[in-house]
């Protein structure tokens, strides 16, 4: 448990959903049963629509469908299982510290955790197929998500990568082919996907994109002269979405580097993956330049060492060089990650815990978006203190050989740590008043919490 909280403060969420394959039948019902047992069509169908089945259909990252109570009936126990243990979705935070407010959060809430139980304790009963809600159109595998999910249309361009055959068997492998944009004048991106092929997404791990252009310094902030981060694809992230007034700036003659891992699934398979990026008008210049940090990966790189059967713990120290917003905390370790934190210290000494995933899971990277009025405003010179643990023992079952020495690399063997966070940088004047407004943000969560804790303890 961390001791330092955001205000003194101890935000309660809730999180759950299923996942992973775990091979437990339903079998026959429970002894619980009667009336009052909630139903598939009724109860349980409108929880997987809104938190499972974007996950859970053909197609996709989950190894069942779940679209139908057929689909969904066999894997009842499981579903139980994994919801009532909180393993699932991927969302991995520690509840009681930190911001709770997200745009993508995933998790379930206690009475949605409560109703699949007692669907499956009362014998998974399907109800009357009348109440079921009207079935959810899913975009085909050849349909960008932000196009048909979240209403972006068709993206203004989409940029390839040269095609890689990964062998049957064999080690990891890295891709790094640069591929022109295109593009003819600078625009403003307001939203990116990115996504591996149909025929190769068994192989790829995960697809980092830099985008390759000549910088200048940006206010007080120092841009890279080629290389800069642009955007990624893991399991679980779908894509980047800018808030209103905010973008990238991807300029006339740009390139972008992929950097593709790869690993062996016993079958030979060609991949070719996307970047899709859908732009502002031609004239629009949003106020705001955000700008993508992996931040601790220099601390990483210079300090990372993990002895045999020991969980360890690295920190690296990040200084803002003016005010900024940051817009969402995506921690990123390898087999042996454990946990994250990430916590603002202040030009005045105090300190603010932002967020702490505790349970961090390599199979999942998730990307914390903080809702608008949730998103951490901090003042120039603030230093953003990121801690990560690993777990190099044996207690970590993810663990390969927890007798060695491991240092930082790619592969997935090796280890690392940093944290992925989009950050905008603000003038002073609307620093102030954004500051203003999160403060008062905070106030009304205190207030909220203080109001609920004191209804469930009467």
């Amino acid at each position: 448990m961390l001791e330092s909280q955001i205000g003194g403060l101890r935000w309660r969420s809730n999180a759950g959903i299923l996942a992973a394959v775990l091979l437990i039948p339903a079998g026959v019902a429970t002894a619980q049963t009667g009336a009052s047992a909630p139903t598939f069509s009724k109860d349980v169908a409108p929880i997987l629509q809104a938190k499972c089945q974007g996950c859970h259909r053909p197609g996709e990252m989950g190894p069942m469908s779940l679209l139908t109570y057929g689909e969904a009936r066999p894997w009842a126990r499981a579903i139980k299982t994994r919801v009532a243990a909180r393993s699932m979705p991927p969302w991995h935070l520690d509840t009681t510290v930190g911001i709770q407010k997200f745009k993508n959060d995933m998790s379930l809430s206690t009475e949605q955790i409560d109703t699949i139980v007692r669907w499956v304790d009362g014998g998974s009963p399907e109800g009357d197929p009348k109440d079921l809600p009207p079935a959810i159109k899913w975009p085909s595998n050849q349909v960008w998500r932000l196009e048909d999910e979240f209403g972006y249309g068709k993206p203004d361009i989409v940029v390839k990568s040269d095609p890689w055959t990964q062998p049957a068997e064999g080690q990891d492998q890295w891709w790094q082919p640069v591929v022109d944009t295109g593009l003819t004048e600078d625009r403003w991106v307001r939203a990116i996907e990115i996504r591996p092929s149909a025929g190769g997404r068994r192989v790829v791990h995960h697809v980092v994109t830099y985008l390759m252009q000549q910088e200048e310094k940006y206010g007080a902030v120092e841009v890279g002269d080629t290389g800069g981060y642009f955007s990624e694809f893991a399991v679980g992230k779908v894509g980047d979405r800018f808030r209103e007034n905010t973008g990238k700036l991807m300029k006339a003659g740009s390139k972008i580097r992929f950097d593709i891992h790869y690993h062996s699934v016993g079958e030979k398979m060609t991949d070719s993956s996307e970047v899709a990026v859908w732009f502002y008008p031609k004239g629009v210049t949003p106020k705001y330049r955000v700008f993508p940090q992996a931040m601790g990966v220099q601390d990483s790189i210079r300090t990372f060492d993990l002895p045999p059967n020991a969980v360890t713990m690295h920190e690296a120290f990040v200084s803002l060089p003016q005010p900024a917003r940051l817009e969402n905390f995506q921690p990123h370790m390898h087999v042996r990650g454990k946990a994250m934190s990430m916590e603002a210290i202040y030009p005045d000494g105090r300190t603010e815990m932002i967020n702490y995933v505790d349970r961090f899971d390599f199979n999942w990277h998730t990307n914390y978006v903080y809702a608008d009025e949730a998103a951490p405003v901090l003042p120039k010179g603030t230093i953003i203190h990121l801690k990560a643990w690993h777990d190099n023992s044996a207690a970590n079952k993810a663990n390969p050989d927890p007798s060695q020495w491991v240092g930082w690399g790619q592969r997935s063997y090796d280890d690392m740590y940093h944290a992925h966070v989009n950050v905008t940088y603000l003038t002073q004047e609307d620093y102030e008043k954004l500051a203003a407004d999160w403060q008062k943000f905070k106030a009304q969560e205190r207030a909220s919490n203080a109001a609920r804790s004191t209804g469930q303890n009467q």
